[in-house]
């Protein structure tokens, strides 16, 4: 679900800043699909799942839009009925750790419905803020690039292109912008990295690779760049490659996965790099704050993929910058996705919530963290809900088979009253290696 998917949101939103140029609270009223959402923020990772249309990925485009002022698409437009002045505002804490709150400038915006308009007073002042959208594509906001663009007289939808935001083959073939080229493109980028003379440990190409060192699936199938090679006939550019465990493989011929592994590691480089050069060029020392907002990290992974990418994430802002602080949205539908950060969570700069629905509202509730071990685990966790990490049929059969157990015939299906029908139930859907085995048979005396 996307801001402009939704036909009705509305009424007053207020963001909560701290000090440090993270998100710290989040407050909807009257906006998206809950009727009121409050979000507290944990300063490092934060991590949201529930069912499919209550709200993370529109819980990420706000969160996109409070920390710079535009939309990654359509604007959010306030419900034509609603008698509330449609109003969207923020503020920081002054001192940090301090008690003392003050009003952004830039963060307060005022909908004038004859024009169907959000109108801002200022700009936003955050760090580095990148999302990978749930559409394969990104969007990025530099401070240091962006600035310049600024002006109280744009609207929120005219003032886009303060943003950039790459689709389909951008990130790859390279990003304009107003007759400008404001991006390379990936495949450009890393081949005059790699050729690059004078390398050390801080040149782009560099960190390019330490970054894809460090978001490898496993110690065994390590990503590495390789030669720079020809493809087509058609296509004069040299294609960078990658090593495998098979051999060398282009990018524009690697999986869909993949791509999105790689696209991640050189937009991440490419900002911090681009970053650096626009803030010398501005005469302002770099920022150190950086914000990520992953839409489903586990889109297009394998399992071995999903269970290391976050972790990983986390570590590789400390590989571009040692004093970087980096605080993570992330929305997932993956038990793997969770249980990967079990060893790296830590309460007291992390949260982990779930979308849940009640009486006919969507409630953002937060989840107390505890390991669960395996998938299975958070399968049946409060996070996903399960009763069983089976498939609906085999689950109805154990239930029914415990019902029996239990002598509770009330809580039989019709087509599982006996002892036989559950047995043939059970073989059918069932493994002979399932736990459940030993304690049906010693139980009923059932072979």
């Amino acid at each position: 679900m996307t801001v402009a998917s939704l036909e009705a949101t509305w009424g007053p939103i207020w963001f909560v800043r701290g000090a440090d140029s993270v998100l710290k609270d989040l407050h909807l009223q009257g906006v998206g699909p809950a009727s009121r959402l409050d979000v507290d923020f944990g300063e490092r990772l934060n991590l949201f799942t529930g069912d499919n249309g209550l709200g993370k990925t529109f819980l990420l485009d706000i969160a996109w839009w409070a920390l710079t002022g535009t939309w990654t698409s359509a604007p959010a437009l306030p419900q034509p009925a609603s008698d509330r002045e449609p109003r969207i505002s923020a503020q920081s804490s002054s001192v940090p750790g301090g008690p003392v709150r003050i009003q952004v400038s830039g963060l307060e915006y005022d909908f004038d419905r004859r024009s169907q308009r959000w109108h801002p007073e200022g700009p936003t002042e955050w760090g580095l803020v990148v999302y990978a959208r749930v559409d394969g594509g990104f969007s990025v906001w530099d401070p240091a690039r962006s600035r310049r663009h600024r002006g109280t007289s744009q609207t929120v939808e005219n003032s886009a292109a303060v943003a950039y935001h790459f689709q389909g083959t951008d990130l790859w073939d390279g990003l304009g912008a107003g007759g400008k080229v404001v991006c390379n493109g990936l495949i450009r980028d890393w081949v005059s990295w790699q050729n690059q003379p004078d390398q050390d440990a801080s040149s782009p190409f560099a960190l390019l690779s330490q970054v894809l060192l460090t978001l490898s699936p496993d110690p065994s199938e390590l990503i590495r760049p390789g030669k720079p090679t020809r493809v087509s006939l058609d296509d004069v550019r040299d294609i960078p490659t990658v090593e495998l465990p098979y051999g060398n493989v282009p990018v524009t011929l690697v999986s869909a996965g993949m791509r999105r592994v790689l696209g991640l590691a050189y937009l991440l480089v490419w900002v911090w790099y681009e970053h650096l050069q626009a803030s010398r060029l501005v005469g302002e020392p770099p920022t150190q704050d950086l914000v990520l907002l992953m839409d489903e990290v586990e889109a297009h992974l394998h399992p071995r993929w999903q269970r290391t990418l976050l972790p990983a994430a986390l570590r590789v802002a400390t590989g571009l910058q040692g004093e970087m602080k980096t605080q993570v949205l992330a929305t997932t539908h993956s038990p793997l996705v969770l249980a990967s950060v079990e060893p790296v969570f830590d309460p007291q700069t992390d949260r982990c919530s779930v979308f849940d629905v009640d009486h006919g509202d969507v409630l953002l509730r937060p989840l107390p963290w505890a390991k669960q071990g395996d998938t299975v685990g958070w399968l049946t966790s409060e996070a996903f809900g399960l009763r069983q990490a089976r498939s609906r049929e085999a689950e109805e059969a154990i239930e029914a088979a415990e019902a029996l157990m239990r002598d509770d015939g009330q809580a039989l299906p019709p087509h599982l009253r006996t002892r036989e029908q559950i047995q043939a139930a059970l073989e059918r859907l069932v493994p002979g290696h399932d736990p459940f085995w030993p304690r049906w048979v010693v139980t009923t005396g059932q072979p």
